[in-house]
């Protein structure tokens, strides 16, 4: 069954940079400068910032459905990166070298299952899992520290 990872849109973190560090905070959000990398993967490019970079690290709503799975948590945004657009089937270095946390959810965004393997593995994982038509759609999550890290679909839904 074919997947499409998907970044975050780029407009909609874009007015964040434009913003003073009191006017970030009041988001709880604030710029932070990348000291280690790999290390700090930008949800908008799919891949990790380089070293000296800054980035915004603040709070983003991953799950906003009415479940009781609805959930934010801290991401990195790195600024004037085009929106990564991984090829159908592709999972983009940052999740590949990962290990990620994959979590499946149904019409009604309740989860299904879940599981916890080696980045390698993420395509075959949900390839598998998209065989079973009562999954909708799935979740990445980088299992260490645990961050969002993409929403992945079946080819050609939203």
């Amino acid at each position: 069954m074919s997947f499409q990872i998907h970044a975050l849109p780029a407009q909609d973190f874009a007015p964040l940079f434009a913003m003073s560090d009191a006017a970030l905070a009041q988001r709880n959000a604030c710029r932070v400068v990348v000291t280690k990398s790999p290390g700090t993967p930008c949800r908008v490019s799919l891949a990790d910032a380089r070293v000296g970079e800054t980035v915004l690290l603040l709070n983003y709503q991953h799950q906003p459905a009415q479940s009781p799975y609805q959930a934010s948590h801290a991401i990195f945004v790195r600024e004037g990166v085009a929106e990564a657009k991984p090829a159908p089937n592709e999972v983009p270095l940052v999740i590949q070298t990962r290990l990620i946390s994959l979590r499946l959810f149904d019409k009604n965004h309740m989860m299904m299952d879940a599981d916890v393997l080696q980045g390698t593995a993420v395509a075959q994982a949900i390839t598998a899992a998209f065989g079973n038509e009562a999954v909708c759609y799935a979740h990445l999550h980088n299992a260490k520290p645990g961050c969002f890290a993409a929403r992945v679909t079946r080819l050609g839904e939203p």
